[in-house]
């Protein structure tokens, strides 16, 4: 009896220093005044944090960009548009089931950056890849990637390594997503390939296939 009345006021106590502890259950990117971001956290009033300034529920804004924010939420980096919100909840239920189609291909809408795009899932690709013409019409500006060569199926071409904001299908919002862009467009279409699908869970059941965020 005192083993298990030892362990429920151990747990009591883990538990209450949990929540002492001071974690955000949802962030919501409401403002940008210069450098500073206004937020509401857990649906209290808006505040206003400047950068390096830490909240009592543990966010962190690291940086301010021209219509997004960068925080670190829950121990990790997370980058919000403006009237984006992150939430922790959502965060562990977010998961999309997809569809084979004729060919056995995984094709879904989804989008980058706040732009609408066709995704072709593809478990072979390093890293989200899009063709120069997609990146264009999104905003990218790609050329200040990083550049280098990418091995494509009609040979070797010349590609840039960007990181995107963000990139969404259905539930799942993954921000700061590694992408490379092909110059030259041979790849034809935009690749979901493993930056993305590295942080799901993925489940193949016959012509189905559910993707469940892991973090």
């Amino acid at each position: 009896m005192n083993c298990v009345k030892n362990t429920s006021l151990a747990l009591a106590a883990a538990l209450a220093l949990f929540a002492s502890a001071g974690y955000a259950a949802e962030v919501t990117l409401v403002g940008l005044i210069g450098s500073r971001a206004i937020v509401v956290i857990d649906g209290a009033a808006p505040r206003t944090l400047a950068p390096g300034q830490k909240t009592a529920e543990g966010v962190l804004l690291l940086e301010t960009q021209k219509d997004s924010a960068s925080f670190e939420i829950d121990g990790r980096k997370r980058t919000l548009r403006m009237g984006q919100a992150y939430s922790a909840a959502a965060s562990a239920r977010q998961s999309v089931t997809l569809n084979a189609d004729a060919r056995g291909h995984f094709i879904t809408m989804g989008t980058i950056n706040g732009g609408s795009v066709r995704f072709l899932v593809d478990t072979g690709a390093s890293f989200v890849a899009l063709p120069a013409a997609e990146a264009k019409r999104l905003g990218i500006d790609y050329l200040r990637g990083e550049r280098g060569s990418m091995q494509t199926a009609n040979g070797v071409a010349t590609a840039y390594r960007v990181r995107l904001d963000s990139v969404r299908i259905g539930d799942i919002a993954l921000n700061n997503v590694d992408a490379v862009v092909s110059e030259n467009d041979t790849i034809g279409v935009t690749l979901l390939g493993m930056s993305f699908l590295n942080r799901m869970e993925m489940k193949r059941d016959g012509q189905s296939m559910t993707l469940t965020r892991r973090y």
